[in-house]
This record gives structure tokens, sequence and C-alpha cells, in this order.
């Protein structure tokens, strides 16, 4: 296992990301989660509105094979303008 993570890989790994709703918003989502985990499943994916419905929650578990891929999907996620938060 690699001294800076803890993560072993490859791993089934959760990613959650929110933004205000819009309606290419998950759709945005896909494309970029695709770009980086060509194997990702879509209809896995979750999509959970929050209660006023201003915000949409998203969580796409990947199949991470490296910190490299993870380093760049959360980079090119968090510069996104219409994504708020990455965790």
């Amino acid at each position: 296992m690699d001294e800076e993570t803890l993560i072993e890989y490859p791993s089934e790994f959760p990613i959650k990301i929110m933004g205000e709703s819009h309606e290419n918003f998950t759709q945005t989502i896909l494309d970029i989660v695709v770009r980086y985990a060509p194997d990702f499943v879509t209809s896995t994916i979750e999509i959970r509105p929050s209660k006023n419905g201003k915000y949409t929650s998203i969580t796409c578990t990947i199949n991470a094979t490296s910190r490299e891929q993870l380093d760049n999907l959360y980079r090119e996620l968090s510069a996104h303008p219409m994504i708020k938060i990455v965790l």
C-alpha cells in the first residue's frame, strides 16, 4: 500500500458532488466522472434534491484505480462553476 494514502487500489470509492439544481447538472457530473472512470456504471448514481429543491447532491461510486485518477477527478469537479462542494 502507498505510504501517502490509506486507500488500496483498485477500490470502490464514493464521491459526493453538490451544487445548485440545474436541468443539466446530473449530465454534467456524469460527463466528468466518466472521463476519469470510464467503467462507471451510470445506473448506480444516487441523486438527492435538498428539502427546498435549490440544491442537488449526487453520489457516484467509482472503481478508483490510482491516487492520480482521484486527484484529477476531484480537481476537475471542484473547478466546475456548477459544483459547490466535492467530498
